[in-house]
């Protein structure tokens, strides 16, 4: 059994001194003492803090951040993006695929995030027929979160029509599956990762009731009674436009008054919401998964944290459609969008530390919608660590009720030194060990798209 000691951890949040964490030979924590001295341990330089769940990533979206940033027409929008995106879907194979994710879990570790929920919807060949293996890249996305170190829930997307009511478009041909054809899809994603990583969590996606029929959406929960569901849901003015006239009722409302949303559900972005939707939402038990900086870059609005928080609920935060991947970065965009909207500070926080109420939230919430033993250094958890530089930075001059607005707001990802993911050290002096072999992987499929696009 492996055991490390820090001079300072975060513990169910406080900090605590001279702290010795066992591992034991399957990555958990078995054991956390407080008080001792480092003799026989190892002793880790740094500040320790629990590893941060990603609750939402498209791992592919990876290879074009920053290829999507020019204005081709007035009015760009999350809808013109959205064609850029299809055309990038559209040019993978299976080996490019797996190393765009990759290159995107890397930084994920490099950047303090330990686990990821990849929603996954890109499931057939480039022409729409499904693969000989039919979870061949579902199992891409395994092997890339293997080879990084990063703890998976798999979220295997249903993704049945191009808008409510509406068939799907060409663009889209990739990940169209009707209920059936899903189904066996997520049987087979099950038994493929009870062999290839039995520490992985499954859960299912019902992508939006504009991409998932709504009539399924309403049966996810009793067809798969096990694990979490994670729906993107009004994320954009006009989808909840069209919903309301599709369907009578907004996105969110609609999903709680048909769907079943509970604790195991995590809605993504629910951005539009009404005060009334809001209450409800957080009353649920549901997880608000918020991507600040990709819901900044699409203009997709901003999320009514304060009302959500004050009437219970919990959220985490993702990185989505990877366009900058950075958890203290989220975490600041989320604030910031708050501040600005309502023209007050400390809007999520106002009667403490802004960094330890952020970070402590997309903890609590980020496990709850991974279904994995994660967010916490105890015993049970997976021994997912991020450990910050004191040394030569703020952090050594101050005392420990700043270290968390310290990490959130100033230093970010540049203080963090080393990262332990299930027990091994994944990241050291900041780069993950594996780096240069995921960017020599990578820089090829990413030349090669930006001269397709």
């Amino acid at each position: 059994m492996r055991r490390l000691w820090f001079a300072w951890a975060w513990l169910d949040g406080d900090w605590r001194e001279n702290v010795a964490v066992a591992i034991d030979d399957a990555g958990r924590i078995a054991e956390v003492e407080t008080g001792v001295s480092p003799a026989g341990s190892e002793a880790v330089p740094g500040i320790a803090l629990p590893g941060l769940p990603n609750l939402h990533s498209h791992g592919f979206q990876r290879a074009m951040a920053g290829l999507a940033e020019r204005g081709q027409r007035p009015g760009e929008d999350f809808w013109s993006w959205r064609h850029v995106m299809y055309r990038t879907a559209n040019e993978f194979d299976p080996d490019e695929i797996e190393a765009v994710t990759a290159m995107a879990y890397v930084e994920m570790l490099e950047a303090g995030f330990t686990a990821v929920a990849e929603f996954h919807y890109l499931h057939h060949d480039k022409d729409g027929t499904p693969y000989a293996n039919r979870v061949e890249l579902a199992g891409r996305i395994v092997a890339a979160a293997r080879a990084s170190g990063i703890g998976l829930t798999l979220l295997p997307c249903l993704y049945s029509a191009g808008g409510i009511g509406r068939v799907a478009e060409p663009g889209q041909r990739r990940f169209i599956n009707d209920i059936d054809g899903f189904c066996r899809l997520h049987e087979e994603t099950a038994s493929m990762l009870r062999s290839e990583m039995p520490g992985a969590a499954l859960g299912v996606a019902p992508h939006s009731l504009r991409a998932a029929r709504p009539e399924d959406v309403a049966r996810i929960a009793a067809l798969f009674p096990a694990g979490p569901i994670h729906c993107h849901a009004a994320e954009q003015v006009a989808e909840v436009d069209d919903c309301v006239a599709a369907l009578g009722a907004r996105p969110v409302e609609w999903l709680l008054d048909h769907a079943g949303v509970d604790a195991r559900w995590c809605l993504i972005h629910a951005t539009h919401m009404g005060a009334s939707e809001t209450e409800a939402m957080a009353r649920s038990g549901a997880v608000a998964g918020l991507c600040p900086l990709t819901e900044a870059d699409l203009g997709d609005g901003i999320f009514d944290g304060a009302r959500f928080l004050e009437s219970g609920g919990r959220f985490g935060i993702g990185s989505d459609s990877l366009i900058r991947i950075d958890a203290a970065a989220e975490l600041r965009q989320l604030d910031g969008s708050q501040r600005l909207r309502d023209r007050r500070r400390v809007v999520l926080s106002p009667n403490g530390s802004a960094g330890t109420a952020l970070y402590a939230g997309a903890l609590r919430g980020g496990a709850q919608a991974l279904n994995l033993p994660v967010g916490a250094i105890a015993p049970g958890a997976r021994a997912d660590i991020v450990v910050l530089d004191r040394d030569g930075t703020d952090l050594a001059a101050l005392p420990p009720g700043f270290w968390l607005d310290q990490f959130v707001f100033v230093g970010g990802s540049k203080l963090i030194d080393r990262v332990y993911a299930a027990g091994r050290v994944v990241v050291e002096q900041g780069r993950h060990v594996a780096r240069e072999a995921a960017v020599a992987r990578f820089r090829p499929v990413l030349r090669r798209l930006a001269a397709a696009l």
